[in-house]
């Protein structure tokens, strides 16, 4: 083929087409945010007597982008599970416990740096002491 064979050629005509449609879904995909599993082993025996936990997770502006309350008949399970949609980056995660009567105790704060590869992130969580 000559190349003004080539340039009268339906592939050419539609090639500009075709790279960008690839480059937008290349896009699309590329900025899908990931659903993270964040798990935490309750450790120790002052877990006995927490009824419920308030999960927030903060951006590192602050910005709360996750709250999950679980509330408990008896102790809490050994091992809690939130599940969150979460770009990469760096996260505060703020745990506060009540037990059946009184205010919530001191919170627990735990930093997060999700990677693209972090799907899954496993901690352990120590009770809160009473005030």
């Amino acid at each position: 083929m000559t190349w003004s064979q080539w340039r009268q050629h339906p592939l050419l005509k539609r090639l500009p087409l075709l790279v960008l449609a690839a480059l937008g879904l290349w896009l699309w995909k590329s900025g899908e945010v990931s659903e993270r599993e964040l798990v935490w082993r309750l450790e120790g025996r002052d877990w006995s007597a927490i009824r419920s936990l308030d999960v927030q997770v903060k951006d590192a502006d602050g910005e709360l982008v996750k709250r999950e309350i679980h509330t408990f008949t008896g102790s809490p399970p050994a091992v809690l599970t939130v599940k969150a949609t979460l770009p990469s980056g760096a996260y505060e995660v703020w745990v506060f416990a009540r037990g059946a009567s009184g205010p919530s105790l001191p919170p627990r704060v735990d930093r997060l740096t999700l990677g693209d590869e972090d799907v899954r992130v496993e901690r352990g969580l120590r009770a809160p002491v009473n005030r």
